[in-house]
């Protein structure tokens, strides 16, 4: 197996996405602060460019590419979040891009990739084989850029960590616990690793959609286990078969556990982000909001950080999920 990223990979990849990111802030509602009974801090990745975390890892990918390699293009597979962090980075070190979609991701997902110049290849996500789709581009030479299971694309996400450390720090607090959303791994397991390694003590917490909950249920096991077929899901940004092999191998070490969220659970969490935080959240960007409901989480007289990973969502969708 690759080896992990671990800390200096973290810090090398923000020094590359220095004066590129935002530095997403750390925002809290007394209500919401009041009703779970601790200290909510709320790390909005939904300001972040292109919409969600994903630009961190992307770029960090494309960065660790030779010249050689990005001459020949990129080449993704995402329902959304992580194609339009490949498009952006593509077109800013000017390089062609194509990205596998789903055929039922967000319209405004596969229009926004198009807009940055990247070109999109529809595909089947129950009957088409990801790997096979993009195959053809890999034989011309294009460099794959993974969605979570690779150590650029890792540690590019653990930036994320770093800020909260520093945020947390500056607040004059120690975090108690993080909770992540969780798909394939990558944001988690960053994450996981840029806290760890200057706070041990706090707890990392994944949150998955109910019938796609593989971390969940991978960590129980003790070894990767896949989704059952057959489940749908409001939650598109985050539905993957099966946890990484990379990303797992961190998460077991590093996670105190995962809990897997309702639908219901997650449009009031919608709710309560727009209400009392003024966000625009889409469902997957907001599992981890919805986690703090369920019980399983310690957050009484605790400060707890939670990430919104994502806002990529046409208002239409958005309306009729809040409505439901």
């Amino acid at each position: 197996m690759t080896t992990p990223p671990g800390i200096a990979d973290i810090h090398a990849a923000a020094a590359r996405l220095s004066g590129l990111i935002v530095e997403t802030p750390l925002i809290e509602s007394q209500e919401l602060n009041r009703r779970f009974g601790g200290r909510i801090l709320f790390k909005p990745e939904t300001l972040q460019r292109t919409g969600s975390f994903k630009f961190r890892g992307a770029y960090n990918k494309l960065s660790t590419l030779s010249e050689a390699e990005r001459s020949r293009g990129v080449v993704a597979f995402s329902s959304g979040n992580h194609a339009q962090g490949v498009a952006a980075s593509a077109a800013m070190f000017g390089v062609k891009a194509v990205i596998a979609m789903p055929a039922d991701a967000p319209d405004m997902k596969i229009a926004n990739v198009r807009k940055m110049g990247a070109e999109v290849v529809p595909f089947d996500r129950f009957k088409d084989d990801r790997m096979a789709v993009v195959r053809p581009y890999l034989d011309r030479g294009m460099a794959l850029v993974p969605p979570f299971d690779d150590p650029a694309i890792i540690a590019g996400q653990g930036t994320i960590g770093l800020e909260l450390v520093r945020q947390a720090r500056a607040l004059g607090v120690s975090l108690d616990a993080v909770v992540i959303p969780c798909g394939g791994g990558g944001l988690t397991s960053g994450i996981s690793v840029a806290v760890k390694d200057t706070s041990s003590g706090t707890a990392i917490w994944a949150v998955e959609p109910e019938h796609f909950d593989d971390t969940r249920r991978s960590l129980a096991a003790g070894a990767r286990v896949s989704n059952e077929p057959g489940h749908s899901s409001i939650c598109d940004a985050i539905l993957t078969a099966e946890p990484g092999a990379i990303t797992f191998e961190i998460n077991r070490r590093n996670l105190a556990g995962a809990v897997a969220v309702s639908e219901d659970a997650v449009r009031q969490a919608m709710r309560d982000a727009m209400a009392f935080l003024k966000l625009v959240v889409e469902p997957g960007g907001c599992v981890a909001l919805a986690a703090l409901s369920s019980g399983e989480i310690e957050l009484s007289g605790k400060c707890v950080a939670v990430v919104l990973s994502g806002g990529n969502v046409d208002f239409g969708t958005y309306a009729g999920i809040m409505a439901a």
